[in-house]
């Protein structure tokens, strides 16, 4: 199966286009993009959300080319907290998966 590449601005406001629906349906105190450049090709975006006082950072993996350009690694999402000495929570494979252990 050939990777479907889309470019950072693509990926981000496929993700903005989800901010209303999740801010109303769990009740967020605020909701960003999350964006951080990993390990040689990989590249994790996805929303950093604060809830409760807390923040998290809710990413999936891509895979970034030569030319910059975005596909999913896989089709799973990961949590990361600001606490520290906290694990990932990893293997989600919705974002209502995610979301329910906020709720």
């Amino acid at each position: 199966m050939k990777m479907k590449f889309l470019t950072r601005e693509e990926v981000m406001n496929d993700l903005q286009k989800s901010f209303h629906f999740l801010m109303d349906k769990y009740n967020l105190d605020d909701i960003g993009i999350y964006e951080e450049q990993g390990p040689h090709d990989q590249y994790y975006m996805g929303y950093t959300i604060n809830k409760n006082g807390a923040t998290y950072m809710i990413h999936s993996t891509y895979k970034k080319n030569q030319n910059g350009l975005l596909a999913p690694a896989n089709h799973e999402w990961t949590v990361e907290t600001d606490e520290v000495n906290t694990d990932d929570l990893k293997g989600y494979k919705s974002l209502e998966d995610v979301f329910q252990q906020f709720s």
